[in-house]
């Protein structure tokens, strides 16, 4: 249990792009939403949102021991989404907040709490997490986000790239082995909730809108994202009906072994 107070936030947008009516696609028979609420629940907060744009996603959670925002449909990004549901909310701007994506039905609960630990420890704006890369298709996955950081354990750049690249050890054709351990990023974000709301003011930059990664926005604005390294990493969280499929083997993998 962490002694940490925080809250943990998770926006839900019904109509995802690339799978439909997401957060309300059943998984060994519930919403995928009430999964990621459960991990919410396990990690300690002290209380758990969901930021959702359809009743239907609030209907879902009814009983579940989470709170509800009805926050716009139009929001482009969920940190958008979770700065209305802080005004909702009416959090006070030094609470802290780690927003978990909706789609993250298998997220560690001791992974979210530290997530909260840093935001605490570390003094900076936003707070992340990251895991070693240790194989070359992942590396090159433009579906994986990477990241480098500097001395100080602080990103210095996110991309959907092989990051970094090293220019002599990959001048070899020879792709079938890494070359070096690169960062994975775990989507799992802390705040202050008052740098939140200022974080959904920034206007999009360059970066941002050409990686199409969200994060990018703090640092062109010059905000410091602390990166911390777990080593027991996130199971893959859902986004496509394939994604629904592994995480339903999973589970039941995960039950059977009980």
């Amino acid at each position: 249990m962490s002694s940490v107070d925080f809250l943990v936030a998770i926006p839900a947008r019904h109509d995802a792009a690339r799978l439909p009516g997401k957060p309300l696609r059943l998984l060994a028979g519930e919403p995928l939403i009430v999964h990621v609420a459960r991990r919410a629940l396990a990690a300690g907060a002290r209380e758990v949102w969901v930021a959702a744009d359809d009743a239907r996603i609030a209907a879902a959670l009814a009983g579940s021991g989470v709170r509800i925002a009805m926050t716009s449909p139009h929001h482009a990004t969920g940190s958008d989404r979770l700065a209305e549901c802080a005004d909702i909310a009416d959090w006070q701007d030094d609470a802290i907040v780690v927003n978990l994506q909706g789609d993250e039905p298998f997220a560690p609960a001791d992974g979210i709490a530290r997530v909260a630990e840093l935001v605490a420890a570390s003094g900076a704006p936003i707070a992340t997490l990251a895991t070693p890369i240790t194989d070359a298709k992942t590396l090159h996955d433009p579906n994986v986000v990477k990241l480098v950081r500097n001395a100080a354990g602080d990103a210095l750049y996110f991309s959907r790239a092989p990051l970094p690249w090293h220019r002599d050890a990959n001048a070899s054709d020879d792709s079938a082995k890494p070359r070096y351990i690169g960062l994975r990023h775990i989507g799992i974000y802390g705040y202050r909730a008052g740098m939140l709301r200022g974080f959904a003011k920034l206007a999009q930059g360059q970066l941002e809108q050409i990686e199409s990664l969200e994060q990018l926005r703090a640092l062109e604005a010059g905000w410091r994202i602390a990166v911390d390294l777990v080593h027991d990493p996130f199971p893959a969280g859902v986004d496509t009906v394939e994604d629904l499929a592994r995480a339903e083997a999973f589970l039941t993998g995960m039950r059977g072994d009980d």
